[in-house]
């Protein structure tokens, strides 16, 4: 059976599912494989162009992340988004306008809980979008888009082969047998499953630094953020390393800071979770339930609570960001939480089976997660009680018990193409001419080893770092190297470096590119022309009629390489912590390192930074504070050098002044050879926020 645009199927196929072995050949202009949100874009510009065009998804599932629990959308900055993904998120908006939306609050307690304005406002707002909404809103709307572009929609589509002829992909072929034959294709998978197959160039992992001249994309000296923040025994008996490490431990020592590695960055479940009694299923037990494997969890909670610190769930274990009608989006946070960190090394690049092993030991992971902090004796009580007032929300993803069917892919194969983004893109230092839309988000990568260093567990990988303006993707990164393929796009696992791609890797982004692969795949149809060579002009005329953001006309701020600075450094978050210290990452006020530690300008003679510098020779040295000057710093930091067996001197230190950076001078010390020194930054009895960026020691004659 040959299928051009048949509505009908298109309807069942989207409904249901049902029918999907119908046909044993489809034939169309365009085949999108992927049904993310990102694939039903695509699919949806390609009908509106008046192309015939099919989509084919390997699960059941549609709409990926988008439907798949992240309903906290990650914007950066919404002025950037045009396009289908806009429509998407005034499509959200016009839902929500609807009372009988609102089934469990109205939209005002919603918005008052965001700490917003009222619902009523916030909606009707001057550009009409809204950009949090429960799963199955997203999934009607993904779906209603697709049956009004009549795209017929094939689930359970899983690659077996391609064939290929003269450099351009001929058709695919899927495990039951059907084919797909198209002029022109588009990736639209997490996992760059068509891109691998047709033979184009991909990389997996960390880049080193030194690869394109990037500083945030390789193994990191230092993690400072979803660290865990109090020292925890990594080993199975305490103390005795020879007993072997526990469960959620990666051997190892990490890697070289600045080299590459095919570490690829935690994977979890957004959870769409509920404290509705009428509304909420009991906590899942993993079949394979074993409290021992959570043993790092419990000391890590059993260290905070011995340090002092109030444990608490929305920030030590995860981060809960709530959705209508009584529901969230649930997300990592802090040293052990829902991301399953060194889960997911062989899913890149794995097969259907070996996938849908990681996708189960995922789940299992968090599942047993959540059961232990509602369980389990070792956790403090009022955490026991809080997580035993939350369940799966019943209304969602009904067919899987509540629980999400989509894993957050964050990042699997990336294209190397002849045009890569890099953290200079990001930065704002180097531009692409031939953007087809913009990325807003800082550069976020989650954690991607935990290891043991100095006989503690650390965990390694995680950036957080934002201050810049948006930037335009290049047309180039969408598109294979001359040669490979004349009729793919991969406008999902396109070509950029790690840390590029963890700024560009937001769903609304994909939505952006996905339709901008389209339309130009709809020009290489009408000019018959490889996709290398689409005429650049001609396609930016056609991307701004269909309302593309393609460049940045708000403030620009430049985001510069970190200086090197001359002398002995150590980093922030290389000190000795007591009490409690916020990482921040404005990075336009660091002068050392990827961000800054303050005291929240709280629990005042409660906290310290020690530094303990190692001087490569005795002698003569100034060593000076560096720190981020703002008004609201206090005006009497108290900082202590002391030199074992020698002089120790208190100076005090005012952080206050405009905001920037900042270094002082604590004076000129002789200091022994080694690690015999210490400065020690306090707290006690301070008048605003103590900062510390990290310190700097210059030999002087």
């Amino acid at each position: 059976m040959i299928l051009k645009k048949n509505f009908l199927l298109a309807l069942i196929l989207v409904g249901t599912g049902a029918g999907t072995r119908a046909a044993t050949v489809v034939e169309t202009d365009l085949c999108v494989y992927g049904g993310t949100a990102a694939g039903v874009a695509a699919a949806v510009q390609a009908a509106r162009l008046g192309k015939s065009v099919v989509l084919a998804e390997s699960s059941r599932h549609l709409g990926g992340l988008t439907s798949g629990g992240l309903g906290a959308t990650d914007i950066g900055n919404k002025v950037a988004i045009g396009g289908l993904a806009r429509e998407f998120y005034l499509r959200v908006a016009q839902h929500y306008r609807q009372p009988e939306a609102w089934h469990a609050e109205t939209p005002e307690a919603y918005f008052a809980q965001r700490g917003g304005r009222s619902g009523r406002e916030e909606m009707l707002k001057a550009d009409g979008t809204m950009w949090t909404f429960e799963p199955h809103v997203a999934k009607n709307i993904l779906t209603a888009m697709l049956e009004e572009a009549r795209v017929p929609v094939y689930f359970e589509e899983r690659l077996a082969k391609v064939k290929k002829r003269r450099g351009r992909l001929t058709e695919l072929v899927m495990d039951n047998g059907r084919i797909y034959r198209a002029k022109m294709f588009i990736d639209a998978t997490y996992e760059g499953d068509l891109m691998a197959r047709a033979g184009v160039r991909f990389t997996v992992g960390r880049e080193a630094n030194a690869q394109y001249r990037e500083t945030l994309n390789a193994v990191r000296a230092v993690t400072p953020q979803h660290q865990f923040i109090v020292p925890v025994d990594p080993y199975r008996i305490p103390g005795d390393p020879a007993s072997g490490l526990l469960p959620f431990i990666q051997a190892g020592d990490g890697g070289q800071p600045g080299a590459g590695d095919r570490a690829v960055q935690a994977y979890n479940f957004r959870l769409c979770y509920t404290r509705n009694p009428t509304n909420r299923l009991p906590h899942i037990k993993p079949a394979h339930y074993d409290p021992a494997q959570y043993e790092l969890l419990a000391r890590y909670l059993e260290a905070l609570v011995a340090s002092g610190r109030d444990v608490v769930l929305d920030q030590h274990l995860w981060l809960l960001t709530w959705m209508p009608n009584g529901k969230t989006d649930i997300n990592n946070r802090g040293g052990f939480s829902t991301d399953f960190i060194g889960g997911n090394y062989d899913y890149p690049n794995a097969d259907y089976a070996t996938r849908a092993r990681i996708w189960q030991a995922h789940a299992e992971y968090t599942q047993g997660f959540l059961y232990f902090l509602a369980t389990s004796p070792r956790v403090p009580a009022h955490i026991r009680a809080e997580l035993q007032q939350w369940g799966p929300a019943r209304d969602e993803f009904k067919e899987q018990g509540g629980w999400p069917p989509q894993l957050y892919v964050r990042e699997a194969r990336r294209m190397v193409s002849d045009y890569i983004m890099t953290e200079h893109h990001c930065r704002g230092l180097v531009t692409a001419e031939d953007g087809v839309g913009l990325a807003a988000y800082g550069m976020d990568s989650h954690n991607c080893q935990r290891i043991v260093k100095n006989g503690r567990v650390e965990n390694e990988g995680d950036v957080q770092v934002h201050g810049f303006s948006p930037y335009p993707i290049a047309y180039r990164a969408l598109v294979p190297r001359a040669g490979e393929c004349a009729n793919l796009f991969v406008p999902v696992c396109l070509s950029a470096t790690h840390i590029a791609f963890g700024s560009i890797r937001m769903e609304p982004v994909f939505m952006i590119l996905a339709q901008s692969a389209a339309i130009a795949a709809g020009l290489a149809l009408e000019d018959n022309v490889p996709v290398q060579k689409v005429p650049y002009p001609k396609l930016r005329a056609r991307l701004l009629a269909a309302g593309q953001v393609l460049e940045w006309t708000g403030p620009k701020r430049v985001l510069p390489l970190p200086k090197a600075l001359s002398g002995i450094t150590v980093d922030d978050a290389a000190a000795r912590q007591t009490g409690v210290w916020v990482a921040s990452s404005h990075m336009e006020w660091t002068q050392l390192g990827t961000g800054y530690l303050h005291d929240g300008n709280t629990n005042k003679g409660r906290a310290t930074l020690v530094f303990t510098p190692d001087v490569p020779l005795t002698g003569n040295y100034e060593v000076q504070l560096l720190y981020p000057a703002n008004p609201n710093r206090a005006r009497n930091v108290p900082v202590t050098v002391a030199v074992l067996g020698g002089q120790t001197q208190t100076i005090q230190v005012n952080q206050r002044g405009p905001a920037g950076t900042a270094a002082v001078s604590l004076g000129t010390f002789q200091l022994p050879q080694g690690r015999a020194t210490t400065i020690t930054v306090a707290n006690q009895d301070t008048d605003g926020y103590v900062v510390a960026d990290g310190v700097l020691l210059r030999a002087v004659k």
